[in-house]
């Protein structure tokens, strides 16, 4: 027996100026299913979803919900409807407390004579409850600005169940979500299942897709390419679903030596400390043609060591080598006077200026290298600056409007290649990479792994840090396992797997 429909998009077109973001797209959700939404940056999948919610008003076509179609929905519409959507960027406010949080716009009111009062027992009480179905054990009292990332997308999911939301979109739920939180997140999301909701689960971890979801539509340039069952898809035909061709998994050439021993020592880092523990005496070597990979559990401290290095964070001691000459990174500026690249993990907040443009973006690190005063004096070369943005764009095949393009409106894949190439055009020889594909779909991932290898096949020298395992072992010729601020072991990438990896990264197994 099939489960009840709650909604159905019908024939649903999007069309912006000069774009159709959407082309006759049918989508069904159904009580008790996940239902993955699949597809690269840029397919239509939030587009969908903002139509879903009320955010977007929809070109043409119809959304049915409990047999009355809609020509289209507000935001109050999708919310007296029962249909949530919890972003990737979580709207809680830190500021108060878990309960508030819940019910921030619909206190529960009691009367006390002619006065009306916040009811704080009725309401310690509903959140009380709320909490139990989602698992999140904390006292409701609680300010979300002390919570996890995980536990802060718990009140968001509690939040969606206090207005008895039947539908919840989540868009990229567990992008920033240890091992243990995912595991946790999927149990919330079976015991929501249970209780007859109907998710939508956006995701471009097909591991995680294959595991929670029951079925999966797949968005290719606006398009419906297919909807299956997952269990009659393999993970391999997703992919050729999303990108129209297979991806290679491996990165490594055949002839890759199992050990760099033997090759030229292009950078090398000996004894770095942070006062704060997350870097102990840490030491390694980085040699030509090797992109060096970093494991380890959320919060070893991984980054913290490579914002060390790059003197976004300062050391306690340690001594830092490029071409066997000692380089002083006091400062990310020095750093990058020193020919250091940083990718940081989180794009819009450290990555790049969201209110420039393409170009001005691509451009900025050369113009800091090269002008005199470190930028602070001189006039901007606007011709160096198209003719350098445009030179990038070519060789990197950046999808967009024009260079004068603000990056903030590119996809998450795009916006990655405007910072690589922002490094490229400045002439970096050292590029750190902090997870480099976080949140950023299959094909993307391809070509910034091709990239990479590339990279390092010309000369430069990689260095990744990344959670996810098959990630590292795809690309990286050696991995050192990080945990508690140390590196407790070293693989090729012929001996790596991910067992062996997870084994060294827990307290029990580094030994």
């Amino acid at each position: 027996m099939q489960a009840e429909t709650l909604v159905q998009m019908k024939h649903v077109r999007k069309e912006f100026p000069g774009v159709t973001a959407l082309s006759d797209m049918s989508f069904d959700i159904r009580a008790g299913e996940v239902h993955v939404l699949l597809g690269e940056n840029g397919a239509g999948k939030s587009t969908l979803m903002k139509i879903l919610s009320g955010v977007y008003t929809p070109t043409s076509g119809s959304i049915v919900v409990d047999g009355k179609a809609y020509k289209n929905l507000t935001p109050h519409d999708a919310d007296r409807l029962g249909i949530r959507v919890i972003y990737q960027e979580l709207s809680v406010i830190p500021t108060l407390s878990i309960r508030e949080n819940l019910f921030v716009d619909r206190l529960p009111i009691k009367k006390h004579g002619p006065f009306h009062t916040v009811d704080h027992d009725e309401m310690q009480r509903r959140a009380e409850g709320l909490l139990e179905k989602v698992g999140l054990r904390r006292d409701a009292r609680t300010l979300v600005e002390d919570l996890s990332i995980s536990e802060k997308q718990q009140v968001e999911i509690a939040k969606a169940l206090a207005v008895d939301s039947r539908v919840i979109v989540m868009d990229e739920p567990t992008a920033s979500l240890t091992h243990e939180e995912v595991r946790h997140l999927f149990d919330v999301i079976r015991a929501l299942k249970a209780q007859g909701k109907g998710i939508v689960f956006i995701s471009h971890k097909l591991g995680e897709i294959m595991e929670i979801g029951d079925c999966v539509t797949v968005l290719k340039d606006g398009a419906n390419v297919g909807t299956h069952a997952v269990s009659d898809v393999t993970a391999d035909d997703l992919v050729t679903m999303m990108v129209g061709r297979q991806i290679r998994k491996n990165y490594q050439d055949e002839n890759t030596p199992d050990s760099f021993e033997q090759e030229e020592v292009l950078f090398e880092v000996q004894g770095l400390t942070r006062r704060d523990g997350k870097a102990k005496n840490v030491s390694f070597r980085l040699h030509k043609g090797e992109i060096l990979g970093f494991a380890g559990l959320v919060g070893a401290g991984r980054s913290e060591l490579m914002d060390a290095v790059f003197g976004a964070a300062p050391k306690q001691s340690g001594r830092i080598f490029l071409h066997g000459k000692e380089i002083r990174t006091k400062s990310p500026y020095r750093a990058i006077r020193h020919s250091l690249a940083m990718v940081t993990e989180n794009r819009r907040e450290t990555g790049f200026f969201q209110n420039f443009d393409i170009k001005e973006n691509i451009s900025l690190i050369s113009f800091l290298k090269t002008a005199r005063g470190g930028g602070t004096l001189g006039l901007i070369d606007r011709r160096f600056e198209r003719e350098c943005a445009e030179r990038q764009r070519k060789a990197l095949r950046i999808k967009c409007a024009s260079i004068d393009q603000l990056v903030a409106e590119l996809s998450g894949g795009n916006q990655q290649k405007v910072i690589l190439g922002r490094w490229l055009a400045a002439q970096s020889e050292i590029l750190i990479f902090d997870e480099p594909t976080k949140g950023i779909d299959v094909g993307s991932k391809a070509e910034i792994y091709a990239l990479m290898r590339g990279l390092a096949d010309s000369g430069k020298g990689v260095l990744v840090v990344s959670s996810e395992l098959p990630e590292l072992l795809a690309v990286c010729d050696t991995i050192a396992v990080y945990r508690e601020g140390e590196i407790v072991r070293t693989f090729s990438h012929r001996d790596a797997t991910e067992e062996k990896i997870m084994l060294a990264a827990t307290a029990d197994g580094a030994e």
